[in-house]
């Protein structure tokens, strides 16, 4: 849902039911709106909120993908990936502020067109993750971009066991950039349609709370700095530190080869030179994710089905070989991607 008000441009993600999920549809309205209120000298900012009370948005409509690659389409999901990631590149770039309230869940597809934004809101209600080891896929939408990013290996942690974190955690991983009370949402995006952005923020924003996972720095550092996944596992169980332990069973639930991929992805993410970069590395991945198992069963155990009992497929770590995971990585058809 499109509107315009004084200075700015409003987009009102409008799925409140699915917690705004992301269609092909409304990753094709945002797009046209970007690419009308880019070039139009009275819109000054554009502000991205999601409709309900629940979130911003939990992500892409996995549905629709599990449903696509039962049937055989996976050209489909293909397709509205690249059309997303264009997008996620493209809210980067955006020469104008982009302000996104990242207020309630904010999860997957939802992170891709917020967190790239050039002002991020968070509010006491924000949940923000990268959940998608847990249905056998890996981040994306420039997940691995923003989560090599952050303090010490606190990205590591965040993408293999798809964690939210809170508001305070977002702001110390540089997810977000500013905390706002919920109740003064309203009045900031009004103003937002008589003054600048900063001026906006300066007006509503308030102290942060603090970092929960600042105090747990020194065995996430210690156990992610591992080489592999079973060695991250042995660290954790090692370190004697309660929620390390927790941590490590959070793992062994999650897709074997989801774990493997995402971990490959995000060491090779830190030597690529852009978002756009990434995303291209991304885009492969997830493609080649369309042919594998666990995808499609892990949506299905956690969304179609919901007995929360993926049988994934292989169902253990060390099943995994460097070969499957070097799979993933591998180009498609047709010469580079780029997604500038």
């Amino acid at each position: 849902m499109l509107r315009r008000e004084g200075r700015a441009g409003y987009v009102v993600l409008n799925r409140p039911r699915a917690i705004n999920a992301l269609n092909h549809a409304m990753v094709r309205l945002l797009d046209r709106a970007l690419t009308e209120w880019e070039d139009d000298g009275s819109v000054q900012t554009v502000v991205l909120t999601g409709a309900g009370e629940r979130g911003l948005c939990a992500g892409g409509d996995i549905r629709s993908i599990h449903d696509d690659v039962r049937a055989g389409r996976p050209a489909a999901p293909a397709a509205f990936w690249y059309d997303e990631y264009r997008l996620n590149a493209r809210v980067a770039r955006f020469p104008k502020p982009y302000v996104a309230v990242m207020d309630g869940i904010v999860m997957g597809g939802g992170v891709g067109v917020s967190a790239h934004g050039g002002v991020r809101v968070v509010t006491e209600r924000s949940r923000i993750a990268m959940p998608e080891t847990g249905i056998g896929f890996v981040p994306d939408v420039g997940g691995t971009y923003l989560l090599t990013r952050t303090p010490g290996e606190l990205g590591t942690h965040l993408a293999l066991t798809g964690s939210p974190v809170a508001a305070g955690d977002a702001l110390f991983c540089g997810l977000a950039d500013h905390y706002m009370p919920s109740e003064r949402l309203a009045a900031f995006t009004a103003d937002l349609a008589d003054m600048p952005a900063a001026d906006a923020v300066r007006r509503h924003e308030a102290p942060a709370p603090g970092a929960e996972l600042a105090a747990h720095r020194e065995w996430i550092d210690h156990c992610y700095a591992a080489d592999t996944v079973e060695e991250i596992v042995d660290r954790l169980y090692a370190c004697g530190d309660r929620h390390a332990k927790e941590t490590a069973e959070t793992l062994l639930a999650k897709s074997p080869t989801a774990l493997k991929v995402t971990l490959a992805s995000l060491r090779r993410a830190r030597a690529l030179p852009d978002l756009e970069a990434v995303l291209t590395q991304e885009y492969r991945v997830s493609c080649a994710m369309l042919g594998a198992p666990d995808l499609p069963e892990g949506i299905r155990a956690q969304v179609v089905d919901k007995d929360r009992r993926p049988r994934w497929s292989p169902a253990e770590l060390a099943r995994v070989t460097d070969a499957d995971v070097a799979h993933f990585f591998r180009e498609a058809d047709g010469g580079p991607l780029r997604f500038g």
